[in-house]
This record gives structure tokens, C-alpha cells and sequence, in this order.
């Protein structure tokens, strides 16, 4: 027994040098070690001998096995090693790293942040409000009483005896209540009507202006507003007011610009007139003043409100406001 030992062991050491990768570690951890390797197959025949020929020979083949595993475990390291010496003499560090895939902000993110960068410029601050309403703050404040037909364009989302807002004009009532005159915000953010088509979806993005001073004119809001558009459209773009009425401003406008596709020939988008309709604007109402106890033979302001979207689709020349929202990577690369 203690010949046929010595004789595995000599084998194994003439098998080692031979070994020249893992594959063939593993084969020789297998032939020797292995379930069916030559020491495993000793141990099985031990019970063929005198107990005490069983424990000289079994204290022999565990010395063996364990002398192997070591041999072996010391030898992967070592083509461990080489290998990774190797796959570093490949590399050439001159080379520039790559540069790992990076994230980016919603086109909608990044078009209301430019906006609101505009209007920062200018010296409004950004405010903020809840996005579930009372009806005093969404409608009644803005001088839209239950009755009123305005109501019937907001196709409202209503929770119980709250709303979801339908445009971001209540954050204005909530800063002119803690607020006194002077003052001159913007208010940012989503909101909520019942309506999904190619231009329109039940969630989206508003920013809604506010000023508020002595002697504060329309031509003060025409200044504000053209500035803003031939910021976002650069400064040949074309603009015109024209005469509309909201609930809460008068004199109100919708503010139109000229077609961005055909630059003002006409074409499908703007229904062959040459403008696209933008924004709506107007001179606060009195009335609303009287909700927030501002003293309107006092105080004069204006308010608009535009669409991110709105925006956002003409400033990349998109028709499916959808696409915004069905996170296809495709198209949110391009952003």
C-alpha cells in the first residue's frame, strides 16, 4: 500500500508539469482527487485491511489528498496570475477609457428648466403649490363661480370634494394671500384634465406668470412675454396678441406665434394660416384682487400660462404629445 501511494504521488508531480491552463487542472484534480481519482479509490479499498494497516494507510492517502489540494490551489493561482499579466501586456493605457452609458434629464425636464431660467432672468421667483385643489383655489378664486361656462373647458378630475388642479393659476392665489404687493412669480408644474389625443394627454406640464405692482401696464406684459418667446425661438421669430377672454385676466390675449415648420407659408401644423397659437395672457381681473383683499385702485398686474408640452413639441418639431410619456428609449436619446 505505501508503494502504491508513493507511485500516485510521482505520477501526480510528472502529470503537474505538464499542465499548462485550468482546463487541465481540473482534469488532474479529477483523476487524482476527484470521486473517481486514484486516492479516492484507495480509500475505498481500505476496508480490505487489518485495522491496523487501515489507519497507516488512511492517515497516508489524507496526508496525500490534502498535500494535492494544496499543490493544486497554489498552481491556479499562479495561472491566475499569468493570465491577468497577459490580458495587461494587451491593454494599451494610452487609450482613452469609455465612457460608460449616463442618464439625462425628461426633454419636458429640460425644456421647463430653460423656462424657467428665462423667467428667473428677469427677476421672477419660482413658486410652487399643491397639485390636489379646493374648488375656492382652482376655480372660485380665479373668478370662476360654480356657474360659470368656463368651467366646462377645464374637463376637471374631481377626488371626493377636492380637484386635481387644472392649471397651476391656484398657486398664484396661495403666494398673493401670504404675500403683499410688489411681487412677480412663476409657478411650475403638473396638472390635470380629462383629455388624451396626438396633442393632448390627462397629465402634463404648466407654467403660469404672475406680476403684481404700481402701475404695472399691458405693454409691461407684451415687453415679458416677446422677450420670452424670442428666447426660446431665437429673435427673427414673429409675434402677435390677439383678443380672448379668460375668467380671471381682462383684457385678456392669446399669444400666437409664426409657424415654426413653414415659417409662416402655411402647412398642415398650422392649418395653412402661418401662426401657432402659444400662450394666453391678460390684465388681472379686479375681482381676483377682491379674493386676496389686494387693493385694485392700488395694485395693477398680468398673468399668463403656456404649455410645456406645447412648447416642447414645436421646439423639436414633434406631433404626438404621446410620445412624451411612453418612455421608448429611441426617441428620449435624442433629448
Amino acid at each position: 500500500m505505501t508503494d502504491t501511494i508513493e507511485h500516485i504521488e510521482q505520477e501526480f508531480q510528472t502529470r503537474l508539469t505538464t499542465v499548462s491552463g485550468e482546463e487541465d487542472l481540473r482534469k488532474l484534480k479529477a483523476d487524482f482527487i476527484g470521486k473517481k481519482g486514484h486516492v479516492s479509490l484507495m480509500m475505498k479499498n481500505l476496508k480490505s485491511l487489518s485495522p491496523e494497516e487501515k489507519k497507516q494507510a488512511g492517515q497516508a492517502l489524507n496526508t496525500l489528498k490534502n498535500r494535492i489540494e494544496s499543490v493544486l490551489q497554489e498552481k491556479l493561482g499562479r495561472l491566475e496570475q499569468q493570465a491577468a499579466e497577459a490580458r495587461a501586456s494587451r491593454v494599451d493605457v494610452t487609450l482613452p477609457g469609455r465612457k460608460p452609458p449616463e442618464g439625462h434629464l425628461h426633454p419636458i425636464t429640460q425644456v421647463m428648466e430653460e423656462i424657467s431660467g428665462i423667467f428667473t432672468r428677469m427677476g421672477f421667483a419660482v413658486e410652487e403649490g399643491p397639485e390636489i385643489e379646493s374648488d375656492f383655489y382652482n376655480f372660485e378664486a380665479l373668478n370662476i363661480p360654480q356657474d360659470h361656462p368656463a368651467r366646462d373647458m377645464q374637463d376637471t378630475f374631481y377626488i371626493g370634494g377636492k380637484v386635481l388642479r387644472t392649471h397651476t393659476s391656484p398657486v398664484q392665489i396661495h403666494v398673493m394671500e401670504r404675500q403683499q404687493p410688489p411681487l412677480r412669480i412663476i409657478a411650475p408644474g403638473k396638472v390635470y384634465r380629462c383629455d388624451s389625443d396626438v396633442s393632448h394627454t390627462p397629465m402634463f406640464h404648466q407654467i403660469e406668470g404672475l406680476m403684481v405692482d404700481r402701475g404695472v401696464r399691458f405693454s409691461d406684459l407684451k415687453g415679458v412675454i416677446e422677450r420670452f418667446l424670442k428666447e426660446v425661438f431665437g429673435e427673427n421669430v414673429a409675434v402677435r396678441f390677439r383678443p380672448s377672454f379668460f375668467p380671471f385676466t381682462s383684457p385678456s390675449a392669446e399669444v400666437d406665434i409664426q409657424c415654426v415648420m413653414c415659417t409662416g407659408s402655411g402647412c398642415r401644423t398650422c392649418s395653412q394660416t402661418g401662426w401657432l397659437e402659444i400662450l394666453g395672457c391678460g390684465m388681472v381681473d379686479p375681482a381676483v384682487f377682491g379674493f386676496v383683499n389686494y387693493d385694485p385702485e392700488e395694485w395693477t398686474g398680468f398673468a399668463f400660462g403656456l404649455g410645456i408640452e406645447r412648447i416642447a413639441m414645436l421646439k423639436y418639431g414633434i406631433n404626438d404629445i404621446r410620445l412624451y410619456f411612453e418612455n421608448d428609449l429611441r426617441f428620449l436619446k435624442q433629448f
